[in-house]
């Protein structure tokens, strides 16, 4: 159900009894509108809507910004439909965060001030006064949650954002394999934009690349990470191993990762870069009766909106996760 990819588990233990609050950090980067850097939405005008959408799908059991569900241009649907199902069986709560968004969700949700990142094949992603300014925010953000809760797990939602971790990774000196959404990775389309991006960088420090290489919802979970007191769960794939690296870099050590096995055998990406203990999760798709939800075993989507880290919390407090990912497929993609 779960395994270490690096380091080890230990840590899973201490979510069984403990409080665990599930934060959603949402945002864009135009780094996403560089045609077939992402498997986001089905044009260049709905991957604005991909990351209100996950949100409110999580909230609502639907989306209100588009009709359907975020998917693949084949249909294949968001990971947020697994963070769905796993939210119904474990009654965690959850709070949604708004680290630079085009188009705001129609639910609650908190506000970092953060700006949308620019394309990084073009310009810097962010001026260095705005991350500076959205890392003290998402610290102060993380100092309350600190008083509620034992445990935080972040996941993310943002088109492109394995791009910018990679640049982000490359520009503190390591060669990153990075994951994507789509089975036939655009290695050499990502490797492009790295390599001209990373030439912006003026030195290693975490803000100087996060403003000229990152996008908006990095620096928060990083901000975030970096700002709470007790354990954080960084609950995503590749995007999750360029913050561990940088929330290293900034100090912080009780973290580590949960992702999905679907990341964790994609050997696109390299999670031994994490500077932290690497646990994968199942979900156990291949084994549904549904197409759509057997093509993660094949190399689709694979992770995000913190699937992997709510899977894992299943497992560990006694849920089978597949039999109500089907259910919640029936009543949102079939609609049954």
């Amino acid at each position: 159900m779960y395994y270490a990819v690096k380091g080890n588990a230990d840590f899973v233990e201490f979510l069984k009894n403990s409080r665990v609050l599930f934060l959603l950090v949402i945002g864009n980067t135009k780094t996403a509108e560089v045609p077939g850097i992402t498997a986001a939405g089905e044009n260049k005008d709905l991957i604005a809507y991909t990351p209100p959408a996950d949100a409110e799908l999580l909230y609502h059991g639907k989306c209100l910004s588009i009709s359907g569900v975020p998917a693949t241009p084949d249909g294949k649907p968001t990971p947020a439909l697994i963070s769905y199902a796993a939210l119904n069986l474990t009654k965690i709560p959850l709070l949604v965060v708004d680290a630079g968004l085009m188009i705001k969700p129609k639910i609650p949700y908190v506000s970092l001030n953060a700006p949308v990142g620019e394309n990084i094949a073009e310009r810097r992603a962010m001026n260095v006064e705005d991350v500076e300014n959205l890392i003290s925010n998402s610290k102060l953000l993380a100092k309350q949650l600190s008083k509620i809760c034992d445990v935080l797990m972040i996941g993310e939602s943002i088109p492109a954002g394995t791009t910018t971790a990679a640049a982000v990774l490359k520009a503190m000196g390591f060669e990153p394999a990075v994951s994507s959404s789509m089975p036939e990775n655009p290695i050499e389309l990502k490797r492009k934009i790295v390599e001209v991006a990373v030439r912006r960088v003026k030195n290693t420090e975490p803000l100087e690349i996060l403003s000229a290489v990152g996008d908006p919802v990095l620096a928060a979970v990083t901000g975030l990470a970096c700002g709470f007191d007790k354990f954080v769960v960084l609950a995503g794939g590749t995007q999750m191993v360029a913050a561990s690296k940088l929330i290293e870099a900034l100090g912080k050590r009780d973290f580590a990762i949960a992702t999905t096995k679907y990341v964790a055998k994609d050997g696109n990406a390299d999670l031994n870069i994490a500077s932290c203990s690497v646990v994968a999760s199942d979900p156990k798709l291949g084994l549904s009766k549904y197409d759509g939800l057997k093509a993660y075993e094949h190399g689709f989507v694979k992770e995000g909106v913190g699937a992997g880290g709510l899977t894992l919390l299943c497992y560990v407090r006694g849920f089978e996760i597949l039999p109500e990912v089907e259910r919640c497929y029936e009543k949102i993609i079939l609609k049954r």
